[in-house]
């Protein structure tokens, strides 16, 4: 993809220069033929439903009980609206933000997400390389397939989350790991004491691991796109993949009717466990998962760099308040903390209205996994440049030419005063 402007030309007392032409240097990537309708990332949903077995495809874009968190988070975006400023020079404009002592090329980064080589081959991997080649941050989940010292071998910004119990016998081994493979900044998902009530994982047949039944079989025959280019790829090359990052001692298999998934009890993790991590970990401690204001600044005081407004992607307590609205609280309290943003994000204007905000970056799940299971690599990229020009177009319109001039005062609500 490129993109090309027209700038203006410069004014002088001589004959005036004729327009030129910049072209914004963009990866010349060619567009998969499977991803020629896709326009935005909304658009990989109904995409991916027609390459991923129905178990699969539910349990990615499944919210947890009737919905209502997963609905709440985009209609949310919906209640804000621009106020944009006229006649700004915007040809210099740029995405570039800093985080963490680091620069990355767009504001935006991939979040964790346990089923990612479950919905692609290599599904981890891919993400990491394609991060590192966009210059942008990747979150492993640690409900990953691929072993988390693969993962930071591929991508150089990898970064990993853990899932952990409150027990220091799991949590201190787990850290230790992921120090020594590498990994410099380490995010705590801090909003599953306990499994949500996903029905429509019930409903649709998923499970972890994976039970194979009638049905299932079904459901992935008429699947072949993914069951040979991603299951039977796996298993041919790679053996049965595991739950590999959970801290267990016996990993659990994807796919067995008789193996049990290994989950520690993670209702006793507490405070005084986010500061045992504090005092293992060298690097970069961030919660995901904090809505509440009061909650930034207790892991101010423990010692946190950083805190993820999140509500899961609304697969946890169905109901919750959607993370955009809850994030100038957060962001009053929070500090010198760096405050990053999940859950509903789809538009460039998404993106743009969580910095005005507060946000500093924001992390965006379910449409990478799509791209990934659609069109593999060539997929994640095209979707990272929909996303990409999407928010430089915003930017040119609101008259701003970096996203840290997109502050509160760029917004208003959408059903403001009329003057």
């Amino acid at each position: 993809m490129s993109t090309i402007r027209e700038l203006k030309p410069s004014l002088s007392a001589t004959e005036p220069e004729a327009p030129r032409l910049e072209v914004v240097a963009l990866p010349a990537r060619k567009t998969p033929s499977s991803m020629r309708r896709i326009l935005s990332l909304e658009d990989l949903e109904d995409a991916a439903r027609r390459v991923l077995p129905r178990p699969i495809f539910g349990y990615v874009s499944g919210g947890s009980e009737g919905d209502a968190s997963l609905r709440g988070n985009r209609s949310a975006f919906d209640e804000v609206a621009f106020v944009p400023r006229v006649l700004v020079d915007v040809r210099s404009r740029n995405q570039k933000t800093t985080l963490f002592g680091k620069s990355y090329d767009m504001p935006f980064g991939f979040a964790p997400m346990g089923g990612t080589s479950v919905g692609a081959y290599q599904g981890d991997v891919v993400l990491a390389r394609v991060a590192s080649e966009v210059n942008i941050p990747m979150i492993q989940s640690g409900a990953s397939l691929a072993p988390l010292e693969r993962v930071k071998e591929a991508g150089r910004t990898a970064w990993f989350q853990a899932y952990l119990p409150g027990d220091p016998e799991i949590i201190t081994p787990l850290v230790e790991r992921a120090q020594r493979a590498g990994f410099e900044t380490l995010v705590l998902t801090v909003d599953v004491p306990v499994m949500a009530n996903r029905e429509n994982n019930v409903r649709s047949g998923y499970s972890t691991p994976l039970r194979p039944t009638p049905r299932m079989v079904w459901d992935c025959l008429i699947r072949p796109r993914w069951l040979f280019g991603t299951l039977a790829r796996t298993v041919l090359n790679e053996g049965m993949p595991h739950f590999h990052n959970m801290g267990d001692k016996v990993p659990a298999p994807l796919i067995s009717r008789t193996a049990v998934r290994g989950r520690a009890l993670r209702d006793g993790l507490a405070w005084q466990h986010v500061e045992l991590m504090r005092r293992i970990w060298k690097g970069k401690l961030v919660l995901k998962g904090l809505l509440h204001p009061e909650d930034a600044r207790i892991a101010r005081e423990s010692g946190v760099d950083g805190v993820m407004v999140s509500n899961h992607g609304g697969r946890q307590l169905d109901g919750t308040i959607a993370p955009v609205r809850m994030l100038p609280g957060v962001v009053d309290q929070a500090g010198g903390m760096t405050v990053m943003m999940d859950s509903g994000i789809r538009r460039g204007t998404d993106v743009l209205k969580a910095l005005a905000l507060g946000a500093q970056f924001v992390f965006i799940g379910r449409p990478w996994l799509y791209a990934a299971s659609i069109a593999g690599p060539a997929g994640v990229h095209y979707a990272v440049g929909l996303l990409r020009e999407e928010i430089d177009r915003n930017m040119a319109m609101l008259g701003i030419n970096s996203v840290a001039e997109m502050t509160r005062d760029r917004l208003m609500p959408s059903r403001g005063p009329i003057i």
